[in-house]
C-alpha cells in the first residue's frame, strides 16, 4: 500500500515537473481562458435569446445596486451611480421628441462627467453617438459629419468658440447645435444646461433603447491616424460589450480605483475605461488631460488602484525628474497597450512591480490579444485554444512592394515561428468585421480577400507581429513605418527602443526619407536631448556602431524641443518624412552619419549637396 502511494506521489511530482518544464504557463493560460470563454458565453446567450443586455443596461443595473456608490470622481467632484443616472435620464428628457430611435448625434466635448450623461442620455433614446475628436477642426470636423450621418450636435462650453468658422456651414447642412451653457452668444447655438436642470429625471421607457441583435451600431469613433482625413469605425453592442469585459479579464473588482487620463473619445477610454468601471461596478477618476507631474500626486490622494496608458504615456512619466516617494502608492495594476520594451523595465525600476497588462486591438479590429502573463515585451498571448477561438494568421510581407507575399497560385504564404509577418484576422460570424461609416471603399481597403482559398476574407490590421516557440505575440512595427534600406527592412520600433537607451536621449522618433538616386528609404531620427544634456555626436556613433546593423543606422539626426503626438499620444511621422532632411528648409539641427570622421557631424548645406550629386557615400 505504502509503495503505491509513493509510486502515485512520485508520478504527481513528476507530472507537475513536466508541465512546468514543458508547459510552463498551463494553468494561467486556462484560468485565463475559462474567464474568457465565461464572458463570450453570456453574449452567446444574447445572440440566441435576442435579448441583449447592453453597456448602458448594464450601468442601469449597478445605479439601482449600489447608487449611493462614487462612479465618477472629477476636479474634486463625486458623481455617484445614482446620480449620474438621474442626470442622464435629464438629458434623454430633453431630447425625446427632438430624435428618434436609429438617429445619429455627434459630441464633442472634453473630458467630464457630463460627457457620460450626453452619452447615456441619447443611448437611452436609442440613437448612436459619434465621438468626435476634440483636436480636429474645420474640414476634418465637417467630414466627420458627412461620413456618421448626424444631424444634432453637442458641444462642450470650452470648445464652444473652435466652432466658430464652420458654425455656418453646419447651419446650411440643418445639423442643429446645442452647447453645455445656460447661456449662448452665438447666434443659433441652443443652451443644454438650463434645460436640463428643468427636465424631469423619470426614466425613459426601456422599450425606446432596447436592441435585439448585438451588431447594432451604438457609438461611432474615429481613428486618430497621421494622415488624412479621420475614419468613423463602426462600434457594435458586440464590440464595446467585449471592451467592457478588459478588466474584469485581468483580475480588476469592485473595489478598485480606476484612474482614466486619457480623451474619452477615444475606446480605450470610453469602451474600456467607462465600460469596464461599470462592469465592475467600480469607482473612475476622471483627469481633463493626462498630466505627467501630477500623475503620481493623482494616484495617491484618490488611492488609485488601476491606472489606463495608452502610446507614450509611460515614457513621460519615467521622464519626469526622479522623486523620493515614487513607489509610495496603491497602484497595482495599469491596462493599455503601445508599452515598449525598454519604457516597461525603466518603469518597473522607477515605481515598482505594477502588473503592466497589454490590450492589442485597434478600434475597428476584430481580433483582441491580451498578455495576461505579464511578458516583458509582448502585447499578447495565444495557445492551441485560442487559436480555435479566434482565427489569426501572420504572413509574409513584401516591404519592397508594400503588399503580402503570393505564391504561383496567388495565396498569401504563413511565416514560420518567431518570423514577422503581417497580422491578419479571419472575418466571420464569430469574429465580424464592421468597417466605417460612409465609406465602403475605406472599408474594403482593410479587407485581405483570397488569402488561402477563394473567396475567404481577413481583416488586415497593418501590424507586423511575431510569435515566438512560447506562443507569445510581439509586436514589430506598423506597415509603413517600416521601410527598406540597403536591401534590408528596418522596423523603426526597434531602432527607437535602441536608441532611447543613449544617456542623454530623452525621447526619439525613427522614420525614412527618400534621397535622391538610391533606393529605399534612409534612416533618420528625431531626437529630443535630456534635460541638463548635451547632444554627443561621437558618443552616438560609437553606440549605432555597436548596437544596430549598418543598414539600420540612422542616417540623419534632427534635434527637436518637443515631438509632435497624436490626441492619443502616438508619435507623428508624416510631417517629419515629408520634410525629409535639407538643412536649408529645417531650422532644427540637422546632424550626418560621417564614417570619415567616425562622429555625427552637422549637416551642412555643404555636406547636403555632396549627398545629392553623390559624391558622398551613404
Amino acid at each position: 500500500m505504502l509503495s503505491w502511494i509513493a509510486a502515485l506521489l512520485t508520478g504527481i511530482l513528476a507530472a507537475r515537473l513536466a508541465q512546468r518544464l514543458c508547459f510552463p504557463y498551463f494553468w494561467k493560460d486556462a484560468l485565463f481562458l475559462m474567464k474568457v470563454i465565461r464572458y463570450g458565453a453570456r453574449l452567446e446567450v444574447y445572440k440566441k435569446t435576442s435579448k441583449v443586455v447592453t453597456v448602458v443596461d448594464r450601468f442601469i443595473q449597478q445605479a439601482e445596486r449600489i447608487p449611493e456608490k462614487p462612479f465618477v470622481i472629477y476636479e474634486g467632484v463625486t458623481v455617484t451611480y445614482g446620480e449620474l443616472e438621474a442626470r442622464s435620464n435629464r438629458v434623454a428628457r430633453v431630447f425625446q421628441h427632438a430624435v428618434k430611435k436609429g438617429d445619429t448625434v455627434a459630441l464633442l466635448m472634453s473630458n467630464e462627467p457630463d460627457f457620460i450623461s450626453v452619452w447615456f442620455g441619447f443611448s437611452k433614446l436609442g440613437c448612436a453617438v459619434a465621438f468626435l475628436n476634440t483636436n480636429i477642426k474645420s474640414r476634418s470636423l465637417l467630414h466627420c459629419f458627412n461620413c456618421c450621418g448626424a444631424k444634432l450636435l453637442v458641444v462642450g462650453a470650452d470648445l464652444l468658440d473652435t466652432l466658430e468658422d464652420i458654425l455656418p456651414s453646419l447651419q446650411e447642412d440643418s445639423i442643429s447645435v446645442w452647447c453645455m451653457k445656460r447661456e449662448s452668444t452665438h447666434p443659433g447655438v441652443h443652451t443644454l444646461l438650463d434645460k436640463i436642470e428643468e427636465a424631469s429625471q423619470e426614466p425613459i421607457e426601456a422599450e425606446r433603447r432596447s436592441v435585439s441583435c448585438l451588431k447594432t451600431p451604438t457609438l461611432y469613433i474615429f481613428t486618430s491616424g497621421t494622415t488624412g482625413l479621420p475614419k468613423a469605425a463602426v462600434i457594435t453592442h458586440l464590440q464595446s460589450l467585449k471592451a467592457a469585459g478588459g478588466f474584469w479579464a485581468y483580475g480588476g473588482t469592485e473595489n478598485d480605483v480606476i484612474y482614466t487620463p486619457l480623451p474619452l473619445y477615444h475606446s480605450a477610454a470610453s469602451l474600456v475605461g467607462i465600460g469596464g468601471t461599470i462592469e465592475l461596478g467600480a469607482t473612475c477618476v476622471l483627469k481633463k488631460k493626462f498630466s505627467a507631474s501630477q500623475f503620481w500626486n493623482d494616484c495617491r490622494k484618490h488611492n488609485i488602484t488601476i491606472f489606463q496608458y495608452i502610446g507614450e504615456l509611460c515614457r513621460y512619466l519615467c521622464n519626469q525628474p526622479v522623486a523620493e516617494n515614487e513607489k509610495d502608492h496603491r497602484v497595482r495594476m495599469a491596462v493599455g497597450n503601445g508599452l515598449r520594451q525598454d519604457v516597461w523595465k525603466e518603469f518597473h525600476q522607477r515605481f515598482g512591480q505594477i502588473r503592466m497588462c497589454e490590450i492589442y486591438g485597434s478600434t475597428e479590429g476584430n481580433l483582441c490579444f491580451m498578455n495576461h502573463v505579464g511578458k516583458i515585451g509582448a502585447v499578447g498571448r495565444s495557445n492551441f485554444f485560442y487559436k480555435l477561438i479566434f482565427k489569426y494568421v501572420l504572413v509574409k510581407y513584401d516591404m519592397l512592394r508594400d503588399e503580402p507575399m503570393r505564391d504561383e497560385n496567388g495565396f498569401c504564404q504563413h511565416v514560420q515561428k518567431g518570423e514577422t509577418g503581417l497580422l491578419l484576422s479571419k472575418i466571420c460570424s464569430s469574429s465580424p468585421f464592421f468597417g466605417y461609416a460612409g465609406s465602403k471603399q475605406l472599408t474594403e481597403k482593410k479587407i485581405l480577400r483570397d488569402v488561402f482559398v477563394k473567396g475567404d476574407a481577413y481583416f488586415n490590421t497593418g501590424d507586423l507581429m511575431a510569435e515566438d516557440h512560447d506562443d507569445f505575440i510581439c509586436f514589430k512595427d506598423r506597415v509603413g513605418d517600416t521601410f527598406r534600406w540597403k536591401g534590408e527592412n528596418v522596423a523603426t520600433t526597434e531602432v527607437t527602443e535602441i536608441l532611447g537607451m543613449v544617456d542623454f536621449i530623452q525621447e526619439v522618433n525613427v522614420y525614412g526619407v527618400q534621397v535622391p538616386g538610391n533606393e529605399g528609404r534612409a534612416g533618420m531620427a528625431a531626437v529630443i536631448v535630456g534635460d541638463k544634456c548635451a547632444f554627443d555626436g561621437k558618443k552616438l556613433f560609437d553606440y549605432v556602431q555597436r548596437e544596430l546593423p549598418s543598414y539600420a543606422r540612422p542616417l540623419f539626426i534632427r534635434l527637436q524641443e518637443c515631438m509632435e503626438m497624436t490626441s492619443t499620444f502616438k508619435q507623428q511621422k508624416f510631417g517629419l518624412v515629408k520634410s525629409g532632411f535639407n538643412p536649408s528648409i529645417i531650422t532644427d539641427p540637422l546632424f550626418f552619419l560621417d564614417y570619415t570622421q567616425n562622429c555625427y557631424v552637422p549637416l551642412t548645406s555643404c555636406i547636403y549637396d555632396s549627398i545629392l550629386n553623390g559624391q558622398k557615400k551613404l
